[in-house]
């Protein structure tokens, strides 16, 4: 016997209600699993012409690219069929690597084949390629503090001018698909990569909100073109830059 203190709802709300019955059903398994992580997997933008090459069309891609070759890995695998959107802060390259090859790893975990994997960003690759084939030392592979010190200069020079012109002029496809995707490509934030960041379109002395970058597209290019001038000028006949083994 129910409780004469025990609610109910009014007639008209509960007639209101049974409209809208609630149904539940049993969950449903897929067998589609996300596949293991069995080597490490560079995640980039796709090449000009995915049939010809591996090298990314993106100039950041290709420059850790380059650098995993440099440091003597040659079993990163590559994928390009990740939107930036499914990457890291939006940004391409990751590195998918097996749980059990990150530094720090215990026993337990590195003896798993579970295929368990981490997503790493860039800025954390370095660290992970010393866990596999040790740290650089001091002078990083080149002669003295000297041309180390010199070299650090001109990769400033590149990433900064020389980065900034082609980050300007890379090309952009438009096809009707990405038209009407909601998921856009984002492109690499000019701000990111110059020394000085451009200044807003409008807003600093208006009661307008900042917005856009005033960007000196003449400047660029010719502090593209004189990076490059002086950088030929360096390297001369050299085989090795600044003599790095």
């Amino acid at each position: 016997m129910a409780s004469p203190f025990a609610l109910s709802l009014p007639p008209p709300l509960r007639h209101f209600f049974s409209l809208f019955p609630l149904y539940t059903h049993p969950p449903i398994f897929s067998d589609d699993n996300a596949r293991p992580v069995t080597s490490p997997t560079l995640w980039i933008h796709p090449p000009w012409s995915p049939d010809a090459d591996v090298l990314s069309s993106d100039v950041e891609c290709l420059k850790w690219q380059a650098y995993l070759a440099l440091r003597g890995l040659s079993d990163v695998a590559i994928r390009w069929d990740v939107s930036p959107d499914g990457a890291l802060d939006n940004r391409l390259p990751n590195l998918h690597v097996p749980l059990k090859t990150l530094q720090g790893a215990s026993d337990a975990v590195k003896e798993q084949e579970d295929g368990e994997g981490e997503l790493l960003p860039a800025h954390l690759i370095p660290e992970w390629v010393d866990g596999r084939v040790g740290a650089l030392d001091e002078l990083e592979g080149y002669a003295d503090e000297a041309a180390r010190d010199e070299s650090r200069a001109w990769v400033s020079l590149l990433e900064g001018n020389v980065h900034a012109a082609l980050v300007l002029n890379q090309p952009s496809t438009t096809t009707l698909l990405s038209l009407l995707s909601p998921y856009k490509t984002k492109p690499r934030s000019l701000e990111a990569v110059v020394a000085h960041p451009p200044a807003p379109l409008f807003g600093i002395s208006s009661l307008l909100p900042s917005y856009g970058t005033h960007v000196n597209v003449d400047a660029i290019e010719q502090q593209y073109k004189e990076a490059i001038a002086s950088l030929s000028e360096r390297l001369g006949t050299d085989k090795w830059f600044l003599g790095s083994s």
